[in-house]
């Protein structure tokens, strides 16, 4: 009987974490599910993959074996697969686009309208997806570039800030300071948060402020992977939650409260690609994004929101990757 690819996945991230708790987490599974897969795997192999106890799990030397067949073999599928959809969505002139949240603020429109000057013809389609990928899609490649906050922890991805600002927190409306106009973040270290899954890496950090906090460890009320889940949660006044001023407009809802906090460094928003991608196509729209960021930071108004450019000039050379 052959292994199925699903389960060549499930085994490398424990071959890789050496942990079936983590694995589990970075699968988004159960422990008690993947440890099921996992012995399923040993039984159609007729093989002990890994040595575990309560201590430590350790690769057996056929478990060594085949993560170094399986790690090669899966890499040459993802790609095989991404050479399949990058050949679909070239064929169609479709560009694929990924986004954490609603982009909003007037910028995605604009967007569209300078691309369409570029690349007419073309056809842009906007997926989101959940906070567990930071990349959105890029890493899988299943989007060809993403709409990202960062900070991110990807060597593989380049960005262009496109929007800089300040971090809200979202409080229930019963809050005791519901009724404030700022807040400052020591009024709030103590309250318990809705946190990003521990897989989206150091976004997870930042949206719990963690370099604000001293050392003091956050009180996670629960793990979210989506910005209407998040802000239920808040709403039931169980947790409060940081997110940028732009998304506080678009989420805003009746029994929440959004109010700025004073003291946190701010969010940024950015166009990301893969590093070493030179099509024209994602050149132009890169380009677009840029050019129309640029459009509204010269022509907001004294009392508007405006959202800063972080990138080269058009013409200029290329972004570097962000750490």
């Amino acid at each position: 009987m052959d292994a199925h690819l699903r389960d060549l996945r499930y085994f490398v991230a424990v071959a890789e974490e050496l942990n079936f708790t983590r694995a589990a987490e970075r699968l988004h599974l159960s422990q008690p599910a993947l440890s099921k897969q996992v012995r399923s795997l040993e039984t159609t192999l007729r093989a002990q993959l890994f040595r575990r106890d309560r201590r430590q799990v350790e690769l057996t030397a056929a478990g060594a074996a085949l993560h170094a067949v399986a790690r090669n073999l899966l890499q040459d599928w993802d790609d095989g697969v991404a050479m399949v959809g990058d050949a679909v969505a070239q064929d169609a002139r479709v560009l694929r686009l990924g986004t954490l949240t609603s982009i909003g603020r007037g910028l995605y429109p604009a967007i569209i309208d300078e691309f369409a000057k570029r690349q007419p013809g073309w056809r842009a389609e906007l997926r989101s997806y959940g906070w567990g990928d930071p990349t959105a899609g890029l890493r899988d490649r299943v989007a060809d570039a993403a709409f990202v906050w960062l900070p991110i922890d990807a060597a593989e991805i380049e960005t262009a800030v496109l929007a800089t600002e300040r971090r809200f927190v979202a409080i229930s409306a019963r809050h005791p300071l519901a009724g404030r106009q700022t807040i400052e973040f020591s009024e709030i270290i103590n309250e318990p948060v809705a946190a990003l899954p521990a897989s989206a890496g150091v976004q997870r950090d930042f949206w719990l402020a963690i370099d604000a906090r001293t050392g003091r460890l956050p009180r996670v009320a629960a793990e979210v992977s989506a910005a209407d889940e998040k802000l239920e949660i808040v709403s039931s006044g169980a947790a409060i939650t940081l997110l940028a001023e732009g998304n506080a407009d678009i989420y805003s809802r009746e029994g929440i409260v959004c109010i700025p906090v004073s003291d946190l460094e701010p969010a940024r928003l950015a166009i990301a690609w893969r590093c070493g991608d030179r099509r024209p196509v994602i050149r132009d729209f890169i380009q677009a994004c840029r050019d129309a960021a640029g459009t509204q930071s010269g022509t907001a108004g004294p009392t508007a929101r405006v959202y800063h450019r972080h990138s080269p000039p058009p013409g200029g050379s290329s972004p570097s990757s962000t750490p």
